[in-house]
């Protein structure tokens, strides 16, 4: 899981494996697969990190083929 932060400040937890896709109008907005919509303060830059921050840690990154 990864921390975000919610327009209301509050720390959420969501499962990077379930982020489809993201997209700035201003605000982030994160869709998930379920097609759920979350809209968070961090910048997609962060996300990105903290994505191959959370793919490291559990050791994906080893298993994947450039």
């Amino acid at each position: 899981m990864i921390e975000v932060m919610r327009l209301d400040g509050k720390i959420y937890w969501v499962n990077p494996h379930m982020i489809e896709s993201m997209e700035t109008t201003p605000d982030l907005t994160l869709t998930m697969l379920s097609g759920r919509k979350i809209i968070v303060k961090n910048s997609p830059e962060d996300i990105i990190e903290k994505i191959v921050a959370y793919r490291r840690n559990i050791g994906v990154d080893r298993q994947e083929v450039l």
